[in-house]
């Protein structure tokens, strides 16, 4: 037998411990994780679908209805989404929400990302107590906040007496159309505020030291480190906060009904306390044109939130 005879007819190196012969392909293991992933979403996915999917569902089908406690559902079709949608308080409501929306969101995110700054300097000890002062005002009930700043707001209240301070005249915030949006969105802001402080505070803690100190040695100063670092790698979270922010904010309803109750004419007359007044209206139609306008306050709700997404494009990712 030659030497090239002797070559062919080698058996070819065994396979390495632990890897499938040449040739074969072991089974996929990722079938059983799939399984696996799938036994542990079933109970949320079960629970999405009983109390979320299937409400809406029907509500789209009770939206074509005319319903009345005392007689029988008519079948009306989409007449009550035309109803809504040439209804002037409805739109006056959805941007009466939209203005309170820029007016805590933003602002609320930048104090409490100066904030979640000012505690990461901080030590240990330290850090622990700001980081539980500051979620103080998110166990505090809205209710107890709206009856707080209505006594602050009043003539005679701290507001008032810290303009008097500054020799300018008392102020009637909750009953002038310029002021009283504005003055709700103070108690909006100082609720919300310390869950998003902490919310940034993690993110701030999740980016690796060495990029500020590689940024320092450069030469980058604050506003660099914070333009070129810090905000870009908090895109994903600031799209969180921004989403959720003005959803929420939109659908904002404890704090004008207590405050003002949707006044003076109209001005914090936001979406759902609008629903809430069609609602107790004593007109036959009131629950389908309730029920319809929640359901168009869902779509604008879900049309913002697709206008935020495109506008801060999310990253993957990155383990460091």
């Amino acid at each position: 037998m030659t030497a090239l005879d002797s070559r062919v007819a080698a058996p070819a190196d065994p396979a390495p411990d632990g890897a499938p012969p040449h040739g074969r392909r072991r089974p996929a293991r990722h079938g059983r994780d799939n399984r696996t992933a799938y036994l542990m979403i079933a109970p949320m996915v079960v629970l999405l679908a009983v109390f979320v999917m299937w409400p809406l569902v029907y509500s789209l089908y009770l939206s074509t209805f005319k319903i009345s406690f005392y007689t029988e559902p008519e079948f009306v079709g989409l007449d009550f989404y035309q109803y809504v949608l040439e209804s002037p308080r409805f739109w006056e409501s959805i941007w009466v929400g939209l203005y309170y929306a820029v007016l805590t969101v933003p602002t609320g995110i930048v104090i409490a990302l100066l904030l979640a700054s000012f505690i990461k300097t901080l030590s240990r000890r330290a850090a622990s107590y700001m980081k539980t002062t500051v979620y103080l005002p998110a166990v505090v009930s809205t209710v107890v906040a709206s009856v707080l700043f209505v006594f602050m707001y009043q003539d005679d209240g701290v507001v008032n007496a810290m303009l008097g301070v500054l020799n300018h005249g008392p102020v009637n915030w909750l009953n002038d159309p310029s002021y009283a949006l504005p003055a709700i969105a103070v108690p909006g802001i100082w609720l919300s505020f310390g869950v998003t402080t902490l919310i940034l505070l993690a993110g701030l803690l999740d980016i690796p030291e060495n990029y500020y100190e590689s940024a320092q040695l450069d030469g980058a100063g604050f506003f660099q480190r914070l333009f070129r670092i810090t905000i870009p790698l908090l895109k994903n979270v600031l799209l969180y906060l921004l989403v959720t922010g003005f959803t929420l904010a939109i659908q904002l309803f404890e704090l004008p009904l207590i405050m003002t109750n949707g006044g003076p004419v109209d001005a914090t007359m936001t979406p759902n306390l609008y629903i809430f007044a069609s609602f107790r209206d004593l007109t036959p139609y009131a629950t389908s044109f309730s029920l319809t306008a929640s359901l168009m306050l869902f779509a604008v709700l879900g049309a913002i939130s697709l206008v935020i997404f495109r506008l801060v494009n999310s990253d993957k990712a990155i383990d460091g």
